[in-house]
């Protein structure tokens, strides 16, 4: 084998893809800056215990664990940036109210989370800290629709779930965390006679309330059925108000619900939403409510907020146009290098073409020339 050869699921990323991806993550980061979301650079190693404890098992399973040559304690490499954020609010920002935070950088997964998915995620997202009302969900939800519109995302549609809907009905039966993983996976995989038989000792309403959830997916007549099929507790009745009213929030966007979806990490804890869109296989977007995420750290303030890989979210988007360039001859002229300072400084592309090279390829698509007419250097349209 080549030492060349990059591991498995992990891929260099060429110009016109690198062009891609960084036209977006700008186009992001200035979407959530119009919402007053204020952009942290989390570190990409971290003490283990800080990056995992109380994220539940999947994000540990994602993470890649190595020793600190310094401190003999071990670290890891961040595989959600969800938990970092939520230390910078807790400890270093420490503020009364809200704070509204944003962030884009690579995360590592020691296994693709999908078919064909990179290791290597670019990991954009956006968390609002400080309130515990809707308004907080509804805002993140919307900003997450406008990052897709402003990256020309087609054909969207949200699909909305509630962790409390099963934390409820699992309120008093008493499982170890084998038993609850194998209660979530059967729900996932909406296998009606898997959960039938792992839920044969539960209570009569717990266990009639985890079989009605695997068929209660739809669009919004699907609330109406729950409303039915479901116990009446307190926590099921406000999941299902909260659901309503986020979805009549969103008039214009096609929004479903699926009440058994449990897809994610496992510090969620309200209102959860993924988002799909024309021609993606699988969702560009995961977020919602995980108020407990930093209470780890100290301060379990209430939390909501989304995340999508930057890389994903190219794949399903067609290419931007490449700006066009101007090509200028090489010389140490004076008049020359003014000239072609002139024109970067006003946002020109110029692509000096260097001796010997003038037959190379144009991979800037230039469509003017920088030329010397009358004794003055001025720009010629091809």
């Amino acid at each position: 084998m080549s030492a060349w050869v990059l591991p498995d699921y992990i891929a260099d990323v060429l110009p016109s893809e690198a062009r891609h991806i960084e036209e977006l993550r700008r186009c992001l980061l200035d979407t959530a800056r119009g919402y007053g979301y204020e952009l942290v650079m989390p570190p990409l190693l971290e003490h283990l215990e800080s990056l995992l404890t109380g994220t539940g098992e999947a994000l540990g399973l994602q993470t890649f664990k190595l020793v600190d040559q310094l401190s003999g304690r071990m670290m890891g490499l961040r595989a959600d940036t969800t938990p970092q954020v939520a230390r910078i609010d807790a400890h270093l920002l420490n503020r009364s109210g809200v704070a509204r935070l944003c962030y884009c950088g690579p995360v590592l997964h020691t296994r693709p989370d999908r078919p064909h998915a990179t290791r290597e995620p670019l990991q954009f997202g956006a968390e609002i800290y400080g309130h515990a009302g809707l308004e907080a969900d509804l805002e993140t939800l919307l900003l997450s629709l406008d990052c897709l519109k402003a990256a020309q995302v087609q054909g969207v549609s949200v699909d909305m779930a509630h962790a409390r809907l099963v934390r409820s009905l699992l309120e008093g039966v008493a499982l170890d965390a084998a038993s609850l993983a194998r209660v979530h996976a059967a729900l996932a995989a909406k296998d009606a006679s898997e959960l039938a038989s792992l839920t044969r000792s539960f209570p009569a309403a717990s266990r009639e309330g985890l079989l009605a959830l695997v068929r209660l997916y739809g669009d919004e007549p699907v609330l109406l059925e729950a409303e039915k099929s479901l116990p009446p507790l307190p926590g099921i009745k406000e999941s299902l108000s909260n659901l309503k009213w986020l979805a009549r929030q969103m008039e214009g966007t096609h929004v479903t619900f699926d009440l058994a979806d449990l897809r994610g990490y496992a510090y969620y804890t309200g209102a959860r939403f993924a988002i799909y869109a024309q021609g993606a296989s699988d969702a560009l977007v995961r977020g919602g409510r995980y108020d407990e995420v930093g209470s780890v750290f100290g301060r379990n303030r209430p939390a909501a907020g989304f995340s999508l890989d930057v890389k994903a979210l190219v794949a399903a988007v067609a290419p931007r146009a490449l700006r066009a360039a101007i090509r200028a001859p090489w010389g140490d002229a004076p008049e020359l290098r003014a000239a072609i300072a002139a024109l970067r400084g006003a946002g020109e592309t110029v692509v000096c073409v260097l001796p010997g090279h003038e037959s190379v390829v144009d991979e800037f698509h230039c469509d003017r020339e920088l030329i010397r007419a009358a004794g003055q250097w001025t720009v010629q349209v091809i």
